[in-house]
Parts: C-alpha cells; structure tokens; sequence
C-alpha cells in the first residue's frame, strides 16, 4: 500500500510548481474543524466513471455525437506509469454515452487503492487511449504541440529563456472542444487549451474509423497562438475552460489569475480612504514590475526592514509568472531577469504585454480555415474565467471567475452575438451578482446555514454597457506601457544607474499611492460614486472604461457579491430553453462565502458545491440551489472517498446528465489523492406552468416532466390550487402518447388527482419538458395562488419508484377590473394585453388603469402581458409605449 501522507503532499507540492489554481483552503493537517449538515450529499445520483493518473486534474471532457468520450491528462506526474506519465488527450475505446439519462450505461470505477492504480487512468467502460500528447512535434516537425514560440521562431520555454514560467509549455491541456467537418460527426478539428503563459489554443485534425477507433493526424495540426491573427491580439495567457458556441466555434476563457487590484475582500475604496494600498493591493499594481511575480517576497523584505509595518501576500501575484514570456511572444528583446529578488540586471522597454489584453472569452472564429481568426469579447468583462456558458438565445452569457473571493457575472448582447456583421458592433451589458438571502436569513436564526440546504437568490446588477470596439479601443490606450514606466514613473533613482534602488522605491511608492500608469483606484472609486448618483449609463465618458477593464473592482465597490471561492465550472446543454437549467460548479465553499462579513456567510465545506439554476423565459436565473455538496475535509474516509470533491469543470451531456470534473489535488479527507471524472443523475422533475388567466376567464396550464432516467410507466399525481378563492380547476386532458388514463377533480376545483400508464413505451427517456397531463383552471377572484404538485407514486420502465422534485407553479388572475368591467384581452394577438380594462378597445382608459394598477400583483407577477416596450422587465416606460399606441 502507497504511504497516502506522502503522496497527499507530493500531490499539493506538485499542483503549487504547476501554477495549480489552489486558492483559500488549508491543505494536509492544517483545514479547521468543521461538521457541516448535508455534508457530502446528491440531490440525484452520482457514479464515479473514471480516476485519472497521480498528479493530473480531470479536465477538458467532451461527449461527441455518438456517445464517445474525451478528457484531458493535465500535467501528470512524471514518475506515473507509461503513457500517463505526460500530458495527453485521450477517449476511452469501446464506450459510448446511451444519452437516455440513466447511469446505468456504465460500471462505477472503484477507488485506487495501490500505487499501481494511483500511477494510471482507470475506469470500467474501456481503455483510455492517448490521440496526441504535448510537445509532439506538428507540422512536419516545425512546431511542437502546445508550445508557443516567439515571433522568429524560438519556443517559448526555460529551455530557451530565463526567467518564470506559468507551467511547462505544452504540459497543461484543459478544455477540448470538437468541430466536424462531415455530415455524421465523425471527422473534425478538435481544438485544445494549453493552460500556460504565453497561452496556446491548438487545433489538430481526428477522424473516427469504420470499428469506432478514433485517431489524430499531426500533419494536420497547428498552434493558434503562433499565428498572426493572435498576434495582433496581444495572444492569450492561462487558457484555461471554454464552450462550444451556440454557432459551432471553440469558445477559449483566460483565466487571468493577476488582474485583482485588491487583494481577497478588499475594496478599491478601502485604499482611498487609509490613503495607502499597504496590506491590500493586489497584483494587478505590480503587472509591469520587473520580477513582478517577485512582489510578495519583496513585501515581506520590505516589511523586515522596516519599510512597511507588516507584509501581505499580494494576491495573484503567483499568475504573475510568465509574464515576460509574454513580452518575449510578442517580440521584446531577451531581457536578464535573473538576479536575485527584487534586482531586474535589464529592464523590457521596447515591447509589454497590456493588462487589459488578457482575462477574455475568445471565440475561432472560422474554426474550418486555414487559419482561424480569434476574436476577443473585450464587452463581457475582464476576469480569471474558467468558462461561459452561451445560452440558446445567442444573447446571454454566463460566465465564473476562477480564484478567492471572485465572481459569477453575466453579460446580455442587445442581439443574437453571430447577427453582428462586425463583431466590433456587439453590444450589450455585463452584470453582476448580488447574494439576497443568505446573511439576512442566517443573522435572523442565530447560526450559520448549511450550503447544503441553503439556495441563493440572486438578483444582478448592471455594470455598464458597451460595444466591443469601445472596450476595445480603451484598453489601445495602455499598449506602450512597459516595466520602464513602472520605474520611471514611480522611482526618483533612475533605474539605468541603479536596478535595484529604483525597485525599491518604486514597489514602496506604488504600495502608497497605486500604479499610476494604468487605471487609477481614484478613478474606480469616482465611477462609483457617479455610478450609485446617476445609474451606470450617466458616468463621465473617460469613466465607462471602469466595469469592463476593472470588472472585479468595479463590482465590489457598488455591493455586488464578489465572494465566491473558486467559480470553476458553468454550463448548460445545448441549445438551452427557457425551463432548462444552468450547472455553477463551485470549488470550495469557504474563506468570503463562510467568514463572518458579506451577504453569504454559511458554514464552509471545503470540497465545495454544484448549484443549479433554471432559466426564466428571458433566460435570466435568479435562484441558485445546491445539487451536490462536497465533503467536509475532516470529514473520513468512509464520507469523503466516493464524495465529488473540488468540483472543476462541468460539462451537461444531451440527456440532461452532468459530467463533473475534480481538481483536488490529492488534499485531505480521502484515502486516495487521484482526481476523478463522475456523471451526476440529476432527479426527475414534475414542472406545472406559471400562468396568468383573467377575471372569469379559463387558462391552460401543462403538467410536464425531465430528466426521466429511462421513461415511466405509470404514475399518480395529485395538483392542487393553494387557494381556492382565486382559482379553480375545472378539466384535466393528456397528451395521446400515454395509453391508459383517468382524473378525478374536487368538488370544490382545489385538486386534481391525474393517474397514466405508458402502456405503448412512448413517452421518451432522458428528454425535457415531456408533457404529462394539461390542467384547465378558472379566475374565480383576482389575487395570486400557489399550484401544488404532490407525487403518490411514479416508476420507471423497469418497475422501480422515481424519485422527483416536485416544481410548484404559480397563478395569477386579474389585473383588478374597473366596476362592471371584464378580464383583460389582446386585441391584435401578440402576447401584449393592451385592452386591461376589458371592453374590447385599446383606449385612454386603458393607459390610466395601467398607471393606477402599476404595482399591483396581478401586473408585476403578469411583466410578459404588460411589457410593451418589450425590453424583458417592467417599466414606466411601459406605460408611455402603451400611450404611444392610442396615439
């Protein structure tokens, strides 16, 4: 048996030297006690499918067409039994997803309980067989896969060049995405991040043949990142998740870890009021710094000196490594970095990567060409993305910010993003999140809630909107800024006579007084105020830049809820709808989400939570609940070993099931340090409509379930109106699909139990929004009332109880009508119900009884009926579109 407290150190060890995203928990024996209700636990099912190498996250899955699977061997240790002993790309041989929502499709995998089974990838479904692994040579043995080279033609590596390095080159793949080139799925570009700095996208060609058995072409690859197009860009640095696009393009997120201004909790206003950044900045001031990656061991020199009265770790000042590598891809001459700390022998002041030119989404565009073109959505907001999760509409962009006290944000384009012929045109706004419930709830019971059991209402706040070209062309105005203005403008010792007094200087005057050649926490702060005086469309001009180049300290500074801990995974199936839902992986759930400030403060589960979110008809999300919860870290190993711990990326599969990727590290809890790929089985869902039917008149609800494993054959379900004074139900009808059927229905219309039996086998397996039964309800009175669903009893195909999450719908009848009058109508059939008071006509009066019922439950629970400037929410505006019309 392998000596698990070596190895678990081993693996923690390994993950720091790779510029692993470990951020906030304490690793070995140093995690605090802590016994959290719910603590593992699966709202669902979840089975482990496979444990990857020693040393390796689980990173990258992709399902294709036919079921196949995918998943990258991220820097594995080298010590680990041939082939794994170097990153790779692989698929599992003979085994395909049955996409009929059931896990029965594969055999769990146990744990590695020897050295030998710890050094490899296992699982039970088949083979994991290597398609290309990194650094290989491509292209005729010019390139090497996964490797960046500098504009002449060197590669980018310690080989080569001195100085830090974020990870081996071609050591970190991550997110793989497939793009065919045929009809039937079975050729294409697969294209891979390479999560390093310079970063690297690389596409290479793999084709499945007649017997299922898929291979890679080298010939046929290229580095993206050693292209002109990325080039111009400024490149990409730690590419880390991604997304296949609604319109079938690789999707590459940089997980920009240096970009905080502030470090953990912090805020930019905080600086300005103690008139020092001295135990708060955070890296981002010190991103042209020679050595900057040196800041924190600097601090705490500076700091034994006497210089500062106590030293910090500068947050993100880790990712700073590999910054001059960047400087090296786009062309900077070799510069001698390699003194001791804090002394830079020469300084890069010919060519500087710009800050603001990294932390993006980026899109391939025409992934099939041959060459690429990338584009970056400078509009979405500058963060440490692990993903976005694009959704059906081709408006809406969800994304997760990857570190410590970080964000989820989302971004709405004002039209479908592949309609705008330049995508510098794409416009839109970024959001971001604010925590409703949580710190009022757990104040009010006197503990801490569980996460576990806590869901988190979300409302979003408007940052600011924009084009893609104007964000862009603000961040051109910091180009040309290189490490020679940090000292120049910083140091009074002139850095040609004396390297390392200048730095000195400099660090200490930037810690005082922030770098002043990039945006100031002066001009942050203003756009706040201006921000919370006038709304975020009335800032000043030069002050719109704030939100979308500084998007963590701009949201922190007007209240959003920028505590989330490692926000690693987001996702969605594809081609989501209203009704679907939307998977946010949380790493660890601790530090600002479980201290005693903020608007979440929860008891902390360091194995971290999956929530899920179900899209509104305007694909917003507003409610967060927790699906998987992770184990405590004390907790044993009889809990933890076969718990989803440290979630990273997630990735929904067709049928609804969710792959759920670990990056853990080998820390504690478990009897084994590998990480693992498990499938989560989310449970069955029985959804009633919500609805608005008017005063006296009749209404449709529908009756629909998801998620069903592998169909049903019967099923008894009572629905009921919470309130019968507002509403009645007063028939039952189901789909001809279900051949056996039969309701019955109260006296009094407050319940309707519906009983079916599948006989034929139609209703579908693994499918959405399958419909069960539809429901005739009657406006009895104006006012609002709950639909209740109660499930006696539901079995599969197979004859066993489904377990379901009943979904409760709401009804809403009115708006109040004036004396004498009816319910209102849509006189011209286009889901607007201009005619509120009921008498057939669009007319003044109308207007008036908008103004007058504005408020009221029966409007403001009814925003689809009465939009009518139609901009997804309720406005006086509303009411000025309404009299437009009459007039």
């Amino acid at each position: 048996m392998v000596d698990l407290t070596r190895r678990t150190l081993m693996a923690t060890s390994t993950a720091a030297a790779l510029g692993a995203s470990v951020a906030g928990v304490a690793r070995g024996e140093d995690v605090p006690e802590s016994d959290t209700p719910g603590a593992p636990s699966v709202e669902g099912s979840l089975k482990r499918l496979s444990t990857t190498a020693f040393g390796a996250e689980v990173t990258g899955p992709f399902v294709f067409d036919d079921g196949s699977l995918l998943y990258s061997l991220q820097h594995p240790e080298a010590g680990n039994t041939e082939p794994f002993d170097r990153a790779a790309v692989g698929y599992f041989r003979d085994f395909q997803f049955e996409f009929d929502g059931n896990n029965d499709d594969f055999d769990e995998v146990g744990i590695p309980d020897t050295e030998e089974k710890q050094r490899e990838v296992r699982s039970e479904v088949g083979d994991y067989v290597i398609l290309f692994q990194g650094r290989e040579p491509i292209d005729g043995g010019e390139e090497r896969l996964g490797v960046t080279r500098t504009p002449d033609g060197v590669d980018i590596t310690l080989d080569n060049f001195a100085g830090t390095q974020y990870g081996g080159a071609g050591t970190n793949p991550d997110c793989n995405q497939f793009v065919p080139t045929d009809e039937d799925g079975t050729a294409g570009y697969l294209f891979t991040n390479w999560e390093n700095s310079p970063g690297c996208i690389s596409r290479i060609f793999i084709s499945r043949d007649e017997e299922g058995e898929w291979s890679a072409d080298p010939e046929d690859a290229m580095n993206l990142a050693n292209t002109a197009a990325f080039r111009e860009l400024g490149g990409t640095r730690i590419n880390c998740y991604g997304d296949l696009s609604p319109w079938e393009t690789m999707i590459s997120s940089e997980e920009n870890y240096a970009h905080p201004r502030v470090s953990l909790t912090n805020t930019v206003g905080d600086v300005v009021e103690a008139g020092s950044g001295e135990g708060i900045l955070g890296a981002n001031h010190f991103w042209n710094r020679p050595n900057p990656s040196e800041i924190s061991d600097a601090v705490g020199a500076y700091a034994e000196a006497g210089d500062l009265d106590d030293s910090w770790y500068v947050q993100g000042s880790w990712a700073l490594t590999g910054v001059e590598f960047l400087a090296y891809y786009l062309g900077a001459d070799r510069s001698d970095q390699s003194g001791a700390t804090n002394l830079a022998t020469t300084v890069i002041d010919d060519v500087y990567p710009n800050p603001y030119r990294y932390g993006y989404h980026v899109d391939i565009r025409n992934p099939t060409a041959e060459t690429p073109q990338p584009v970056k959505y400078w509009v979405m907001g500058r963060a440490a993305w692990e993903a976005p999760d694009i959704q059906g509409d081709e408006r809406t962009v969800y994304g997760c910010s990857d570190g410590d006290s970080k964000g989820i944000y989302k971004f709405v384009a004002d039209d479908p993003i592949p309609s705008y012929g330049d995508t510098d045109d794409i416009a839109g706004t970024l959001y971001a999140p604010k925590i409703t419930n949580d710190a009022a709830n757990a104040a009010e019971a006197g503990q801490r809630n569980s996460p576990a059991n806590t869901p988190l209402e979300v409302e979003w706040i408007e940052l600011g909107h924009a084009t893609n070209g104007e964000v862009e062309s603000w961040i051109a105005e910091y180009d040309d800024v290189t490490q020679a203005d940090y000292l120049d403008a910083h140091a009074e010792t002139d850095w040609r006579d004396d390297p390392a007094a200048a730095i000195r200087e400099a660090d200490l005057e930037v810690i005082e007084n922030g770098n002043r050649n990039y945006i100031t926490d002066e001009e942050i702060v203003e756009w706040a105020a201006q921000y919370e005086a006038d709304g975020p469309d009335d800032v000043d001009e030069k002050l719109r830049r704030v939100p979308f180049l500084e998007t963590r300290a701009a949201a922190k500074e007007i209240g959003a809820s920028i505590e989330f801990n490692k926000a690693e995974g987001v996702d969605s199936v594809d081609g989501s709808e209203p009704g679907d839902f939307v998977y946010f992986g949380i790493s660890e759930f601790n530090d600002a989400l479980a201290d005693d400030t903020g608007d979440v403060q929860m008891d902390r589960v360091d194995g971290g939570v999956v929530y899920r979110a179900e899209l509104e008809p305007n694909y917003d999300v507003s409610t967060l609940e927790p699906v998987i919860t992770g184990p405590d870290f004390t907790d044993g190993p009889q809990d933890a070993d076969d718990a989803l711990r440290n979630i990273d990326n997630v990735y929904t599969m067709r049928d609804g099931r969710v792959i759920c990727c670990e990056d853990g590290f080998g820390g504690p809890a478990r009897s084994y340090p590998n990480d693992g790929l498990y499938v989560f089985q989310p449970n069955v869902t029985l959804d009633v409509d919500s609805m608005a039917v008017g005063y006296g008149a009749t209404g449709t609800a529908q009756l629909a379930a998801s998620a069903l494993p592998t169909g049903i054959s019967g099923a008894e379900i009572t629905v009921s109106v919470t309130n019968p004074e507002v509403a009645s139900i007063t028939d039952v009808s189901f789909p001809d699909t279900l051949g056996l059927t039969e309701s019955s229905i109260s006296s009094d219309g407050s319940s309707a139990t519906l009983r079916f039996a599948d006989v034929d086998g139609n209703v579908e397996a693994g499918g959405r929004d399958i419909p069960v039964a539809s429901l005739t309800l009657r406006g009895v009175d104006t006012g609002t009332t709950d639909l209740a669903i109660e499930v006696t009893r539901m079995d599969d195909e197979s004859g066993h109880t489904i377990g379901v999450e009943a979904r409760e719908g709401v009804l809403v009848t009115g708006p109040p009508t004036v004396s004498g009058g009816s319910a209102p109508t849509d006189p011209d059939g286009d889901g607007l119900y201009e005619d509120i008071n009921g008498n057939g006509r669009l007319d003044y009066e109308d207007i008036e009884m908008l103004f007058s019922s504005f408020d009221a439950d029966s409007v403001t629970m009814n925003k689809s009926a009465y939009d009518f400037n139609e901009n997804g929410r309720l406005d006086f505006d509303d009411i000025v579109s309404l009299y437009d019309e009459v007039n």
